[in-house]
């Protein structure tokens, strides 16, 4: 087995004790190898978002199995999945959420610092992440401070700071205009192959999708 992501047997239902539930995931299975960037594509409420909150271990399903790295992580307490969020996740979502008060270089020091990470090893990562994402200039700006792009390009190298094995992405471009996000799209696929990531990254562009090892559908699957 090499797969970094299993998601077997997935069902979820949201408000399955009351009067109207909401069945979002169905028995879906799929699986992310290693090394291997895979775009998911779904209609909006068809359930991605609740998938990659389950495959991110930020929310539970009803039934089956979410193994990261070999490991089962179904019914893991707590702190288990605290701890394989922090050191094996990244996360990115269509909207950057960098921390306003901090600045580009600090954005991205303060989850390695949660980890354990050096102050000065934290900085030089920093650096060094921006500085592949063209942006070393920006390393004291803070997020008013600059463009939409360059934030979303800092938000992957805040997801990537702690070197993850895994990057899920929902939506990483959706709010950019199509050129721009054209050009963070291609410096995240740059970011991710040099790093040799897997990736699971939600999009309603096909051109993008395209652009990945291969696409799932999220209605095609089960």
């Amino acid at each position: 087995m090499n797969d970094v992501l299993l998601l077997d047997g997935i069902s979820k239902t949201y408000g399955k004790d009351g009067p109207a539930p909401v069945r979002v995931l169905q028995d879906l299975s799929l699986s992310v190898g290693r090394g291997e960037v895979v775009a998911l594509v779904a209609p909006s409420g068809a359930g991605k978002s609740t998938l990659l909150h389950i495959a991110g271990l930020l929310d539970t399903p009803d039934t089956g199995r979410v193994v990261i790295n070999e490991r089962d992580m179904s019914g893991q307490r707590d702190r288990a999945r605290t701890e394989a969020r922090r050191r094996q996740l990244g996360f990115v979502y269509q909207f950057h959420h960098l921390l306003p008060e901090f600045t580009a270089a600090e954005n991205i020091v303060l989850p390695q610092l949660a980890n354990g990470v050096s102050d000065t090893a934290a900085r030089a990562r920093a650096a060094d992440l921006l500085g592949r994402v063209g942006l070393a200039h920006r390393s004291e700006h803070r997020p008013a401070q600059m463009s939409g792009g360059e934030q979303q390009r800092v938000a992957f190298c805040r997801a990537l700071a702690n070197q993850p094995s895994l990057l899920l992405a929902d939506e990483p471009t959706g709010n950019l205009d199509p050129a721009t996000s054209d050009t963070v799209f291609d410096m995240l696929m740059t970011l991710v192959r040099e790093t040799g990531l897997s990736a699971l990254i939600a999009t309603h562009n096909m051109e993008l999708a395209g652009r990945m090892d291969r696409v799932i559908r999220l209605n095609e699957v089960a």
